[in-house]
């Protein structure tokens, strides 16, 4: 079952209008009114804890109660872990061990998948096969490192260099603080207001993720990394494949940032503009401000992560 996008949400949440502006303010680089920000940004952070699942939607939309939806996601959480144990056949363990590390891996400040985190001796050639069964199963979103950006990203593949993402953002704010069932319904409020001191880029990246899967982009990433060597270290949270306006709309390769606040430093696609440059077309960053545009560069409103 495939959960719903930022914008379906909206629809669901009684919110078309909103959801139309929110496009055309894309569409046309102007930001939306301040009122109507703060009200697409609440609705964003509601959707990122609440998730995408019908199951979930339909829950939060008769009652507005998190902690009713969040005993909806665990009753999926464990049919998932049920279907691992049923249909993984000899990939069962790696399966669950891959699906269990998901938030931890994510947490950190570098989110590629490490196996090694978690089983000493693990190489990611013996997990491919627990990989796919997630992917195939549509229970992750896989992204890859494409280590030579271009518009054919696949063929520059790194396959022992990925992301993995919660398919649904809810489950994952469901199995990150799988500890605190108890008290979620309070952690869920000190979300919403923005007053709990958590790694939210884990959320906000698994979130945007989601977007781009929905609406068909194949996922992958970009890093490199020279140690002892700084000036050449970077990544990127995303690439994808636009037309860009000063190339006639051919298409280039848009790096993609996600950030948790307002700050949209540059360093990064800096270095890879330096790299790549002519490859390269529009630049975004994902942020919780208002939209900004300078040049080649487009400063988004998170909740404008469908329109890409």
């Amino acid at each position: 079952m495939v959960p719903l996008d930022f914008e379906e949400f909206c629809l669901a949440m009684g919110g078309r209008q909103l959801a139309d502006l929110i496009r055309d303010s894309f569409e046309g680089l102007k930001p939306l009114p301040d009122a109507l920000h703060k009200r697409a940004t609440r609705l964003w952070r509601e959707y990122m804890l609440v998730g995408g699942m019908p199951q979930e939607v339909v829950s939060y939309v008769e009652e507005r109660d998190f902690a009713a939806v969040d005993y909806v996601k665990r009753g999926i959480l464990s049919l998932y872990l049920d279907d691992m144990g049923k249909y993984g056949n000899g990939d069962a363990s790696r399966v669950r061990s891959v699906f269990a590390q998901m938030p931890g891996q994510l947490a950190k400040h570098e989110k590629k998948f490490t196996l090694a985190s978690f089983y000493s001796s693990a190489r990611m050639r013996k997990y491919d096969s627990a990989f796919f069964w997630l992917e195939d199963a549509t229970l992750v979103n896989v992204c890859r490192n494409s280590t030579d950006p271009n518009v054919g990203l696949g063929p520059h593949e790194d396959g022992g260099s990925l992301k993995c993402y919660q398919a649904d953002t809810g489950l994952l704010v469901s199995q990150a603080f799988a500890d605190s069932a108890e008290m979620l319904g309070e952690v869920y409020r000190e979300i919403i207001l923005d007053n709990l001191s958590i790694n939210e880029g884990m959320l906000v990246e698994n979130a945007v993720a989601q977007q781009l899967k929905a609406h068909g982009r194949p996922m992958y990433f970009y890093s490199r990394y020279e140690r002892g060597n700084s000036r050449d270290t970077m990544e990127i949270d995303f690439l994808i494949v636009r037309g860009y306006d000063n190339a006639a709309m051919k298409p280039r390769v848009s790096p993609v940032e996600v950030k948790s606040t307002k700050r949209c430093g540059t360093s990064s696609r800096d270095k890879l503009r330096a790299s790549f440059g002519k490859r390269l077309g529009t630049e975004y960053v994902l942020h919780p401000g208002q939209l900004q545009v300078e040049g080649d560069r487009v400063c988004l409103s998170l909740y404008a992560s469908f329109c890409l």
